[in-house]
């Protein structure tokens, strides 16, 4: 059975964030990674991030990416990275274990973050599951990683930032985007991303969704349908449109499974994208020495996963050194990173979030 002091799950923004902070307050760290790079979503984002310097506001996603990378080498002497790694099972005696590359084995570790983010969520519709129809996620990694158009003529489900991001990184790949279908009343993402849309043409439906695909071996046309209050479609309203290609971007679902496994205390809030771990000020379970963050304890933009990574890399880090040159001011300094990224309206949903889960007490 492998040792190591600190062990983190996921090497994303917030899972390498949290091992870069851990290991320049001298801690040594081992990152298990279930892709075979580290950066997570991050490496196939392309559009430029929002934020303040040390946000790495006006920065392309996947150049943060590289940014951080470049920052871990500095660090490799204390950074251990286990990639093409998938964690299948985390126990209260703080063993893992981990399958890679075929090798079933176990690591034993002191402290644990766990940083899984998020998996992409999906709706029901009749023959969604016909070639043709993906998450957000798997057209941006066809498009940015791998050059490979998802279809010619798409629709887009979903009008948060993400469905906007990709419905424009789609156009500028020379995808016709018919249009966004948004099921609220209201676009749900910034209104900049949706101006940058509409000004090429692209109508953005609100109140209206998608009933049906059409097709026999791949889509071929889909059925959609205005909405009334109590989100049902209503008669009369059906209309088909022709397309080879559907994309569906209608949020995220954080990736509790490993903490629930350990016994770790899961609260549903909705604020905060679903069932996501109780946690302490410091980041920490129910279960001691035990951490989490990222969009695992609550779905943000990956700005706030790599600030709250840095803090939760600080805390573990706090649990092993003990006394920590100057930690009062680098703790400070990320509180209020943070607190400026949640700052406005598009930071209210997560702050509401976060006073529910103080409201149900201490862990």
């Amino acid at each position: 059975m492998k040792k190591t002091p600190m062990l983190i799950i996921g090497g994303g923004p917030a899972g390498l964030s949290c091992a870069i902070q851990a290991a320049s307050l001298g801690q040594s760290v081992t990152i298990v990674e279930r892709s075979h790079s580290l950066g997570g979503q991050l490496v196939k984002q392309t559009h430029k991030f929002f934020g303040s310097e040390k946000q790495y506001a006006s920065v392309r996603g996947f150049k943060i990416a590289e940014l951080l990378i470049q920052e871990y080498e500095k660090y490799k002497d204390l950074i251990e990275v286990v990639l093409d790694a998938t964690v299948t099972g985390l126990y209260p005696d703080k063993v893992c274990t981990i399958v890679q590359n075929g090798r079933y084995y176990k690591i034993k570790s002191e402290v644990i973050v766990v940083a899984t983010g998020a998996s992409e969520k999906f709706i029901a519709f009749e023959n969604n599951d016909l070639p043709g129809i993906y998450g957000a996620g798997a057209v941006q990694t066809l498009m940015n990683q791998y050059g490979v158009l998802p279809g010619n003529k798409i629709v887009m489900v979903g009008s948060g930032n993400i469905g906007l991001i990709v419905s424009y990184q789609l156009m500028q790949a020379g995808v016709k985007v018919v249009s966004v279908l948004e099921a609220a009343p209201l676009i749900g993402g910034y209104l900049v991303h949706a101006s940058k849309l509409r000004r090429l043409g692209v109508p953005i439906h609100t109140s209206k969704s998608i009933l049906k695909a059409n097709g026999s071996a791949c889509v071929e046309s889909i059925v959609i349908a205005d909405l009334d209050d109590s989100w049902n479609p209503i008669p009369g309203t059906e209309e088909t449109v022709e397309v080879d290609a559907v994309c569906v971007s209608v949020g995220l679902s954080p990736m509790h499974q490993l903490l629930s496994m350990v016994g770790a205390r899961i609260l549903f809030i909705p604020e905060l994208g679903g069932w996501v771990p109780k946690v302490s000020e410091c980041h920490e379970t129910s279960v001691d020495n035990i951490f989490a963050c990222g969009d695992l304890s609550g779905v943000e933009e990956a700005s706030s996963a790599m600030v709250e990574g840095r803090l939760t890399g600080l805390f573990a880090a706090r649990r092993l050194l003990g006394t920590i040159d100057n930690d009062e001011s680098i703790h400070q300094d990320l509180i209020s990173q943070l607190e400026g990224l949640r700052s406005g309206p598009f930071g209210k949903k997560t702050r509401e979030g976060l006073l529910q889960m103080k409201e149900e007490g201490q862990c």
